[in-house]
């Protein structure tokens, strides 16, 4: 078994609200990342929300890799385990986009002319996109058909434990809702590869709680399995040419090939239409009864090239506030 120890704590260059971190970790971008809390902030089990800035850290792992994030005063810091601190040290920063200018990107946005995205891009100050590795991200969003995030999360889960290689075990805070008490040695799985997904039978990937999107997990992955180099190929593609090659994929539609390039290859045109993007055009912008196509050509046409980072903002937007 191999044991990671922890790195010390070390600062980003990134001053962010708890509220934001939240929205940009588990807000639907990435279903890889779990918050959790020190063994002296569990209240009682499901407070997690309650606990101060301090007292939360969130967990991720993408690719061969493990990383903690928490906000101290504002500031964003970051540890590993140690096996892995050069190689987190390395991608950490292009994961979370750091080589990218958002303020900037976002001042762009055409706010001065639009109320409601300024109101947007007020109440979630320093949000941002993450850059996934991009076969995971495809996985993510073949999973999230008709699913809420939570449940998003748990097929990938099992994916991971399941048909995943384990990557090591640390010691971590318990997450929220276990009841047990101290502190353990958690392991952590990377997802399978589409290599790998593509000998296992159907019926194991089932039971991994995919439902249907068992069906298009698999014939993706043979497809994929019999393109060496497709991924990369597609990733690589400008906008228009590298969404009409996902579309060739079982059960990638409009909207999945959208996310897929958006968060995974870091395609800001890309303009995802989901149910609150949906909820969203219509309320605020007179939308009414549109059908996602339309609504997606609004959106590129309106927002302009950076219409995915719109989107990101109405979405977080009309998450929290939906009902008003």
């Amino acid at each position: 078994m191999n044991k990671l120890a922890w790195t010390d704590w070390r600062p980003l260059a990134l001053r962010v609200t708890p509220e934001v971190l939240a929205e940009t970790l588990d807000g639907g971008q990435s279903f890889r990342w779990f918050r959790e809390a020190r063994p002296s902030a569990l209240r009682s089990l499901g407070e997690v929300g309650s606990q101060p800035e301090s007292e939360v850290i969130w967990t991720g792992t993408w690719s061969d890799f493990v990383a903690q994030l928490k906000i101290t005063d504002g500031q964003l810091w970051w540890r590993a385990p140690a096996a892995l601190n050069s190689m987190v040290a390395t991608t950490l920063s292009r994961y979370l986009g750091f080589d990218r200018d958002w303020a900037a990107l976002t001042d762009t946005l055409p706010w001065r002319s639009d109320a409601h995205l300024a109101q947007c891009i007020a109440a979630f100050p320093g949000l941002r996109l993450l850059r996934q590795p991009f076969g995971e991200t495809l996985l993510g969003f073949l999973c999230s058909a008709t699913k809420q995030i939570v449940q998003i999360k748990r097929m990938l889960a099992l994916l991971a434990e399941r048909h995943g290689a384990e990557i090591g075990r640390a010691r971590t805070p318990l997450r929220a809702g276990v009841a047990a008490k101290g502190l353990t040695a958690l392991p952590f799985h990377r997802l399978p590869t589409w290599a790998e997904l593509a000998v296992i039978p159907e019926k194991e990937l089932r039971q991994c709680l995919l439902g249907f999107r068992t069906k298009f997990i698999h014939e993706t992955a043979q497809y994929i399995a019999q393109r060496p180099g497709w991924l990369d190929e597609t990733e690589q593609l400008p906008y228009t040419a590298a969404r009409a090659r996902l579309r060739e994929l079982s059960g990638v539609g409009e909207k999945i090939a959208d996310c897929v390039l958006l968060f995974g290859a870091g395609k800001l045109e890309a303009f995802p239409v989901d149910s609150w993007v949906l909820k969203s055009l219509a309320r605020r912008y007179g939308l009414t009864g549109w059908q996602p196509a339309p609504v997606a050509h609004f959106g590129r046409t309106h927002f302009g090239p950076l219409a995915g980072l719109a989107q990101q903002y109405l979405f977080a937007w009309e998450r929290k506030h939906g009902g008003r």
